[in-house]
């Protein structure tokens, strides 16, 4: 199984552990968030550790207080050599978040979409910190290797000079390749796209949209359904559910979602996470397999 939860493990144990562990392990943050330690180091994805959102929203008619708090402080997490981030709405590229991060990790790199540079730097990552990405472009951090491709939320966007503003990212470390779309929807070619990169492990958004949001100006994402069929499409074995839980209005239930994976039958391998559980990840391709094994993290601070 590709995904195995980690007895007893909490996020500091991820903090302070070694690099060098028998396989990558990944920690929840909460929305889109989640953190990833692996031999080249400790890497974030989409971190909203603060409430800054509340404090924009504050009297507006959805004031975007958050249904669970942040696990830990951004200045608690020291040592990351990179963190990414798909797109700039504030809850996958946070000023509360990035720019305490910055002035803790001095040698932590930030990949942002190009599109997205400006606000990057407006939010606290100094710009010699930067490394920018657009659609089908490939890089490194440290030992760590990308490619980015481009996600719909609800549609693919472009910017006055043509470049994507939001982005998915396939990370390979360790012979694993994860895939973290950002906000997405489904859209032709994803599929393919993904399976000829050999994706192990999705980590996909399941608070799907409806016309109601839409209508309010709030973008949706894919449905649990869209999303495990994104997932056997593109041959991935196993798949952490995200995006929820965090915003009274743009969210789905967390037993509607055990349903939901409960019922599944055959691949790919589903884990709706929580902030308590801490997931070792495995190689392996296929859609027959499966890629977590999840140990409750007890406390996370």
């Amino acid at each position: 199984m590709p995904i195995v939860t980690c007895q007893g493990l909490r996020l500091r144990d991820i903090l302070l552990a070694p690099p060098d562990g028998p396989a990558p392990v990944l920690a929840w943050l909460g929305q889109a968030g989640v953190l990833v330690r692996c031999r080249a180091g400790l890497l974030a994805i989409d971190p909203y550790l603060s409430d800054s959102l509340a404090a924009k929203y504050r009297g507006a008619r959805f004031p975007h207080v958050r249904m669970m708090p942040p696990p830990v402080a951004p200045e608690e997490l020291t040592a990351l050599n990179a963190v990414f981030c798909t797109h700039s709405h504030t809850d996958h590229m946070d000023p509360g978040t990035l720019g305490p991060l910055a002035r803790v990790n001095p040698g932590c790199r930030f990949v942002v979409p190009r599109s997205g540079r400006a606000t990057a730097e407006e939010r606290g990552v100094p710009p010699e910190r930067l490394i920018t990405a657009d659609a089908g472009e490939t890089g490194t951090v440290g030992a760590v290797r990308w490619h980015a491709l481009a996600s719909a939320h609800e549609e693919l966007k472009t910017d006055a000079a043509g470049r994507q503003m939001f982005l998915g990212y396939v990370i390979e470390l360790e012979g694993l390749r994860i895939y973290h779309s950002g906000d997405c929807v489904p859209y032709p070619g994803l599929a393919a796209e993904l399976r000829r990169h050999g994706v192990d492990m999705a980590i996909l958004p399941v608070n799907g949209r409806d016309m109601q949001r839409s209508a309010a100006g709030i973008p949706g994402n894919f449905t649990f359904a869209e999303a495990v069929d994104l997932c056997r499409h593109a041959g991935i074995g196993a798949m952490l559910a995200c995006h929820f839980g965090m915003f009274d209005f743009n969210t789905v239930g967390e037993a509607w979602l055990d349903e939901q994976i409960a019922a599944l039958a055959g691949p790919p391998q589903c884990v709706r996470p929580d902030v308590t559980t801490a997931y070792e990840l495995h190689a392996s391709r296929g859609a027959a397999a499966g890629a977590f094994r999840s140990q409750p993290r007890g406390t996370t601070t």
